[in-house]
């Protein structure tokens, strides 16, 4: 299948409603077709992974097609530069979400790009970052504790951004680590009360959510 016929496919399921509904879950309405997540689903359960259909999906610059792009994508041909440059492009939780948690978390360069966006400014790259984190927690079960360790250090960091898309997720990434074992809940815990002590509007969100979770 080709990446035209890919979007007279998804603009066929295009729903100017659903845009409109999405728009009050503050999903960026720019280029945004209204195609479900469940007929993306489909629809790449049909393609399986094509990489290169991915980059040509992703150059449109349209919402679902970028959102598809993660679900066909191949993570063993996915390179550093061209994760950087997905990471730039992203202008919606959404769509930053997606691709982190189905494609980005099973490169290998996962857990290194986790610690790298969240020093970021950009808010949804520094987003992807704490993103990572939490996908890492909850889909790589072979992954030892000193893995999750090392990231705590960065959440405390990145809990003094009171930017809305930035603090969640480093909520997100807290509370998922937390969730893998009794170990990192108790290490979870102690940070969350760490973050706490700093005492900003973020950092009491984050840490009052995290423990009423948590504990």
């Amino acid at each position: 299948m080709t990446a035209r016929q890919m979007l007279r496919e998804l603009r066929a399921h295009a729903n100017p409603r659903h845009v409109a509904g999405m728009a009050r879950f503050s999903i960026n309405p720019t280029g945004t077709l209204g195609v479900p997540i469940p007929v993306l689903r489909a629809l790449a359960s049909k393609i399986g992974r094509d990489h290169v259909l991915a980059r040509q999906l992703w150059a449109t610059g349209i919402h679902e097609a970028r959102i598809l792009a993660a679900f066909i994508g191949e993570p063993a041909q996915l390179t550093s530069r061209q994760m950087d440059g997905w990471a730039r492009d992203f202008d919606s939780w959404d769509v930053c979400d997606q691709v982190c948690g189905n494609l980005f978390d099973k490169t290998p360069v996962a857990y290194r790009k986790a610690v790298a966006w969240s020093r970021r400014r950009e808010e949804f790259v520094k987003r992807a970052g704490y993103v990572l984190m939490a996908s890492l927690a909850v889909h790589d079960k072979e992954a030892g504790d000193a893995a999750f360790e090392k990231f705590l250090p960065h959440i405390v960091r990145g809990a003094t951004d009171d930017r809305n898309f930035v603090k969640k997720a480093v909520n997100w990434a807290l509370r998922q680590i937390g969730k893998r074992n009794p170990l990192l809940r108790r290490q979870a815990i102690r940070t969350a009360r760490q973050i706490q002590s700093t005492n900003s509007p973020s950092t009491r969100w984050i840490a009052a959510d995290a423990l009423r979770e948590l504990s």
